[in-house]
C-alpha cells in the first residue's frame, strides 16, 4: 500500500507534467493549461484507485482484480475530450493536435499514478520536442517535396473553409490540408494553415491573393509579427 505522501507526491508530479504540455498548447489553442492538467490528475488518481484502491477486497476469498482495466477504459475514455476539441465551429476546423495533446496526457498522468516516473518524464520531453521543434522540420519537408505552405491571419468568418474554398472556386483542388487555430492576439480572430499540393508557383500567388482579399485577412510567416 502506498503512503499518504507518496499519493500526493504523484498526484503533484502529474499536475507539473500535464501543466508543461498545457502551457505550450495555451499558446495556440482554448483547450490550454487547466484542461490538461486535470486530464493528467484525473488519469494518475485513476490508476491509483484501481492499483490501491480495491486492498480490502482483495483481503475476502477467492478475491481478484485486473488494474489494467481502468488503464483500458481511460485511454478509450478520453476520446470525449479530442472529440470536443477537434468539432467544427463557426465553419473553422481546429484542434487536431490539441486533441493529440489530451490523449498523450493521459496516458502521461496513468504513468505518474503507476509511479513510472522515469518513463512520464522521458515521454513529457519527447512531446514538447514533437510540438514545439518538429513544426519547422515539417515546413521544409512540405516546401522540398513542392507542397507549398501557406499561412494567414484574419477575422475566422472570412476563414471558415467553405468562404474560401468559395473564393477560390476552381482553385480549391489545391488544398490538402486546412486548419484553423483561434489567435491570442485578437478575439473571433484566427490563424490559418493551408497546404496546398500540385500547385505552381503561379496557381499559389492567384491563390495567395483572393484569399489575401479577404475582409481583413492577411498572410503570415508563422511568427508573431
Amino acid at each position: 500500500m502506498l503512503d499518504e505522501m507518496e499519493i500526493v507526491v504523484r498526484l503533484l508530479a502529474a499536475a507539473l507534467f500535464g501543466g508543461v504540455i498545457g502551457f505550450e498548447r495555451e499558446r495556440l489553442s482554448w483547450a490550454g493549461l487547466r484542461t490538461h492538467m486535470l486530464v493528467c490528475v484525473g488519469a494518475a488518481l485513476f490508476m491509483i484507485v484501481s492499483t490501491e484502491g480495491f486492498a480490502d477486497a482483495l483481503q475476502q476469498p477467492h478475491a481478484s482484480f485486473d488494474p489494467s482495466r481502468v488503464a483500458a477504459q481511460v485511454a478509450s475514455g478520453i476520446g470525449f475530450l479530442g472529440a470536443g476539441a477537434i468539432l467544427m465551429r463557426r465553419g473553422v476546423v481546429r484542434g487536431l493536435t490539441t486533441a493529440a495533446s489530451l490523449w498523450a496526457v493521459a496516458a502521461l498522468g496513468l504513468a505518474v499514478g503507476g509511479g513510472l516516473y522515469g518513463a512520464a518524464s522521458a515521454a513529457t520531453l519527447i512531446m514538447l520536442f514533437i510540438l514545439l521543434a518538429l513544426k519547422p522540420l515539417e515546413r521544409r519537408y512540405l516546401e522540398r517535396r513542392g507542397t507549398r505552405l501557406l499561412q494567414l491571419r484574419g477575422p475566422q468568418a472570412s476563414l471558415c473553409y467553405d468562404n474560401v474554398t468559395a473564393r477560390l472556386g476552381g482553385r480549391a483542388k489545391y488544398i490538402r490540408q486546412y486548419i484553423v487555430t483561434p489567435s491570442d492576439k485578437a478575439r473571433d480572430h484566427g490563424d490559418a494553415t493551408i497546404v496546398l499540393a500540385g500547385a505552381g508557383a503561379r496557381e499559389s500567388a492567384e491563390i495567395l491573393a483572393r484569399l489575401q482579399a479577404l475582409p481583413g485577412v492577411r498572410q503570415i510567416d508563422g511568427r508573431e509579427p
